[in-house]
């Protein structure tokens, strides 16, 4: 059955694998990976799984894993550069970690931070850790933070990377039922090139776009 990719709108997408739980397709456009919208978790299930995350600031051990991101990040930026932190969670953590470092920082997440104004500025730089994943619609979303960017900004991003079609059936990131797309490297090159934006990959799971200049 020929699926809709939600990155890109291809209909040239194909089955992929299929774990007894899920089907999983693949766009043969963006190489965006992804569960068909029937599979998806509905938004109260959903909620139900985030309410579980115990992350905060006062723990050592999720500071060091959005370090990971944090670090890069904070080397390209100016002093006081303003940013958002787009899907914070029931634990805001890595705003914390900018605030820390002098960087004025919003937050917006659907459940537990819905303030939709914040989406009406614009921003030196936007995180978003851990949240491509989840995205149901993850090209309209993606576009509309670029769009949110300064001329300079930034745009980073931290989700784990599909390598090959080998170590996606053994992989554990497919397990969580919230996790509904998938990125390659080629996957976010083909979305830079769709932002106009340069891209980098800097440490693991750890992806920076660049924005050099208006879009179109």
């Amino acid at each position: 059955m020929m699926l809709t990719c939600p990155l890109c709108a291809s209909t040239d997408t194909g089955h992929f694998h299929r774990d007894g739980r899920r089907d999983y397709h693949r766009c043969g456009h963006c190489a965006l990976v992804f569960v068909p919208p029937a599979q998806r978790l509905g938004l109260v299930n959903e909620r139900k799984v985030y309410d579980q995350h115990e992350n905060t600031p006062h723990d050592p051990g999720y500071r060091r894993f959005l370090s990971r991101l944090y670090e890069p990040l904070r080397m390209r930026l100016s002093p006081s550069a303003q940013g958002l932190d787009f899907g914070s969670g029931p634990g805001p953590t890595l705003s914390v970690m900018f605030e820390e470092a002098g960087h004025p920082m919003a937050i917006y997440d659907p459940f537990y931070a819905p303030d939709v104004s914040v989406l009406e500025q614009s921003y030196d730089f936007i995180t978003a850790s851990e949240v491509a994943e989840h995205l149901f619609a993850p090209g309209r979303e993606l576009a509309r933070l670029a769009d949110l960017l300064s001329v300079g900004g930034w745009l980073g991003l931290m989700t784990k990377r599909v390598t090959t079609p080998e170590a996606f059936m053994r992989w554990h990131y497919i397990l969580d039922p919230t996790h509904v797309v998938f990125f390659s490297e080629a996957t976010f090159r083909w979305l830079a090139d769709e932002l106009e934006m340069h891209v980098e990959f800097p440490a693991a799971d750890v992806v920076l776009f660049h924005k050099h200049k208006r879009r179109g």
